[in-house]
């Protein structure tokens, strides 16, 4: 049975949209055990007694990571936190992944520290998939944070490891990868991402050249290949974006007159076929790539929806036995 350690006290609606997500979820994993870890009291009073069983487990805890702790700090002095507990469950083979909504800095200090790096991966990258226009299975960008400063090899490192997940998790066959950057021409950039361009082409991998930050939703690269800071930038503009157009086309429709009104009642079907085209949710959550074992973070305002979606991400990545085949490529 494949084992999911799960930090229930992490995120905003914690722990009732975990628990939400994991008895919506778990009919569909049979083969699943979810052990959530956190406050025994609030965990009892949102999962019915009747629900407790092999497949659903409650480890006890005494301490949270709150979103204002420092990550380092916080995961070094709260060892009996739900996330720290989490992760200790999955470093000694008690579980096989971690899952949780809480610190995203204090979550990739547990993967890099407690459950450690591959052997032959230099920095884990943080890769979430976001949504493309031509395309249903949507694209991923690695990294997005998990480091501020960034050399050319570490790169390549995170192409490699983002290939394999779009080969193995989203289906994509030969993915193509993407350098961003601040011109399509190969010369463009600092000397860190001319020499990734570099490394890149003279890899393995479908490497289609470089990229520019207005053509990573097109759907033209499968993997979008970048350096922390520049990533976690392209991240947040693209969610920002999102988010502005959905409510100002709401708003539009819905405060313009009656006419605009009878409109919008007409285009409703297309207006939620795009809503749901750039749904975030169903993509599950971001990735930490490069540590020995799944390591999972979705969105802290997250309710039952994405967590039901990131779940099966996550088990997927279990059958696939993605981290195992990194670790056999990154081996030799």
């Amino acid at each position: 049975m494949k084992r999911i350690a799960i930090d229930a006290m992490g995120g905003e609606n914690a722990p009732k949209a975990i628990v939400d997500g994991v008895l919506k979820v778990r009919a569909e994993l049979p083969q699943t055990q979810f052990i959530l870890f956190g406050d025994k009291e609030q965990l009892r009073q949102v999962i019915p007694a009747d629900e407790i069983n092999d497949q659903l487990k409650i480890v006890p805890t005494i301490e949270v990571i709150n979103d204002e702790d420092e990550p380092v700090k916080a995961m070094r002095t709260k060892k009996h936190s739900s996330m720290v507990e989490a992760a200790n469950f999955v470093k000694e083979g008690k579980a096989d992944a971690l899952f949780s909504l809480g610190n995203t800095g204090a979550l990739l200090a547990c993967g890099i520290f407690i459950i450690g790096r591959i052997k032959g991966i230099s920095r884990p990258g943080l890769m979430p998939t976001l949504p493309a226009q031509n395309t249903d299975k949507g694209f991923n960008i690695v990294d997005v944070g998990a480091n501020a400063k960034t050399k050319p090899e570490y790169i390549l490192q995170w192409a490699e490891m983002a290939s394999f997940y779009a080969e193995k998790i989203r289906d994509v066959k030969n993915p193509r990868v993407a350098l961003l950057n601040n011109g399509a021409e190969s010369d463009k950039g600092d000397e860190i991402h001319q020499a990734a361009y570099e490394l890149l082409q003279k890899s393995d991998l479908n490497f289609i050249g470089n990229i520019e930050g207005n053509e990573i939703m097109t759907g033209k690269a499968d993997v979008v290949a970048t350096d922390g800071f520049s990533g976690n930038i392209a991240l947040k503009s693209v969610e920002g974006m999102s988010s502005v157009l959905l409510h100002s086309l709401k708003d539009s429709l819905l405060n313009n007159g009656l006419m605009t009104k009878i409109g919008a009642l007409m285009i409703k079907n297309a207006v939620n076929d795009l809503k749901n085209k750039y749904d975030t949710a169903v993509h599950g959550g971001a990735v930490l790539l490069g540590v020995n074992s799944p390591v999972v973070k979705t969105h802290g305002r997250s309710n039952e929806r994405p967590i039901y979606y990131t779940l099966k991400q996550i088990d997927k990545m279990l059958d696939e036995d993605l981290v195992g085949e990194v670790k056999a490529t990154f081996a030799k």
